[in-house]
């Protein structure tokens, strides 16, 4: 029979698990919130400039008739 100070041993090595949880300043967090309404992905930003550029190109051909 073990006694209850062995089983407390052999879980003396073993490491919690971390936490799913992160800690930040609410100025961080303010700061994240903030840039959710902005885009930042490079790629995204490129394809947005590149249909200016065609919007820009399709008006130079728009005729309005009615004016």
């Amino acid at each position: 029979m073990t006694d209850d100070n062995s089983v407390d041993k052999s879980f003396e090595n073993e490491v919690p698990a971390p936490s799913p949880m992160v800690q930040i300043s609410l100025k961080e967090y303010d700061k994240l919130k903030e840039q959710q309404h902005y885009i930042t992905d490079k790629s995204l930003i490129d394809i947005i400039d590149n249909m200016e550029r065609l919007l820009r190109a399709l008006r130079k051909h728009i005729v309005r008739t009615d004016i």
